[in-house]
């Protein structure tokens, strides 16, 4: 388990933007989109459209991703 954060290049609304997440939520992440037959760009636009404006767009993946899960 590698816990330091690693920058992913995401497009939202047709603009690059980079996320620090650590490969595990990455990867989980990448995983989600793919079972829901979705590309990561447009679950991530999802996720930042509904994140409010308290949260970074990596917690809120983050957050996202511990969701799915305990829900699962």
């Amino acid at each position: 388990m590698n816990a330091r954060p690693k920058k992913h290049s995401l497009t939202l609304k047709g603009h690059r933007t980079s996320v620090s997440l650590e490969e595990e939520f990455w990867q989980a992440f990448r995983e989600i989109a793919a079972q829901r037959g979705q590309p990561i760009n447009l679950l991530a636009a999802e996720i930042d459209k509904d994140r409010g404006l308290d949260a970074g767009l990596a917690s809120a993946i983050r957050v996202f991703v511990l969701q799915h899960y305990r829900n699962s």
